[in-house]
């Protein structure tokens, strides 16, 4: 059951990189902008190039090969020796989640424009905490057998 929650998470994130996870705008009477991960990534790589590999590596690369990493791991392609690996690349990805919860906090507390968070950034959230959740429930499953 812990492999195919695993892998549902291959599915899951994809959807949760090209949904909205914020809605902001200059003020508070005109439309909102809905960025999601990918558009987001595609501005940052027009303005600051070491930022966007950053966060590209946190957002995209790192949860996805921790999924991947565990997968393999748990169908027996990999060696357990992977795992501390993997628990380095999950708390890579929490930190794009810390960063994006920055953003918000500074954005709103400039008081210019208008910030609402977007379905995608729970999803998002999700999927991370679910990588968490997946790895320490197959670790304490593989020590007792």
């Amino acid at each position: 059951m812990l492999k195919f929650a695993n892998l549902t998470l291959l599915i899951l994130f994809p959807i949760a990189w090209s949904a909205p996870l914020l809605r902001a705008g200059l003020l508070p009477f005109f439309s909102l902008d809905t960025i999601s991960v990918l558009s987001g990534l595609q501005s940052l790589w027009q303005t600051d190039v070491f930022l966007a590999v950053l966060v590209t590596f946190l957002a995209l690369f790192a949860p996805y090969l921790k999924v991947i990493g565990l997968a393999l791991v748990q169908f027996g392609l990999a060696s357990e020796a992977l795992r501390p690996a993997l628990r380095v690349l999950g708390k890579l990805a929490m930190a794009d989640i810390f960063l994006i919860a920055i953003y918000i906090v500074v954005a709103k507390g400039m008081g210019m424009g208008r910030i609402e968070t977007g379905w995608g950034l729970y999803l998002f959230t999700f999927c991370v905490a679910a990588t968490y959740a997946l790895s320490a429930l197959d670790a304490r499953r593989s020590a007792r057998l």
